[in-house]
């Protein structure tokens, strides 16, 4: 660590320093309180979907007992066949955004299954979509967890570290310029006291 200069040369540094730290912090503090509103702004979108996923299975469970019956295959009838994903900048952190899935019902014959298959079908495609919904959403959340926490960081860094230190630095500077200063005063004094005798 760099030795602390006591010059005004090293003061008025520091007190730059000091007013670029506390111009950059309102910023940065507002970045954070951002991603965080977006941050449980995703972690409410990602219980809705975990809520809507349990009300599906419930309802599996509740209107389609059949489906314990192996006799009917259902493997391969429905399908995810695209899923489109791009990403969105939020004070720039790209985060993903679930655009668009496609989802593929292998067509089968009504008579040759039976009348709760249809039921099957569209659950099982519900369930899908609510599957990849919720992956690219802790994707999201995962994503802007770790931005909160290194921007939750970089604002301690500024708020608990380099501010206090810069103030601390200014301060001693002050204290040994005042010093150097009344010295030289007292020296001068001395001085015209010694030429007066």
């Amino acid at each position: 660590m760099a030795r602390l200069s006591l010059s005004k040369t090293a003061l008025h540094k520091e007190s730059a320093q000091l007013k670029r730290y506390r111009q950059y912090l309102p910023s940065l503090d507002l970045k954070r309180q951002q991603l965080l509103a977006e941050r449980y702004r995703a972690a409410a979108s990602l219980a809705e979907t975990e809520r809507m996923m349990r009300q599906c299975r419930e309802f599996v469970l509740r209107e389609l007992p059949m489906l314990a019956e192996t006799q009917v295959g259902l493997q391969g009838l429905v399908t995810v066949s695209s899923i489109k994903v791009s990403e969105e900048n939020i004070v720039g952190i790209l985060v993903p955004v679930l655009e668009h899935i496609d989802i593929h019902v292998q067509p089968y014959s009504t008579y040759a299954k039976p009348h709760w298959v249809d039921a099957a079908v569209i659950q099982l495609k519900r369930m899908m979509e609510l599957k990849v919904k919720y992956q690219v959403g802790r994707r999201r959340l995962d994503t802007l967890d770790t931005a909160v926490k290194k921007v939750t960081q970089r604002v301690n860094l500024f708020d608990k570290v380099l501010i206090p230190k810069a103030e601390q630095n200014i301060k001693r500077i002050r204290i040994s310029l005042s010093d150097t200063e009344r010295a030289g005063v007292v020296r001068a004094k001395i001085t015209k006291q010694k030429r007066q005798h």
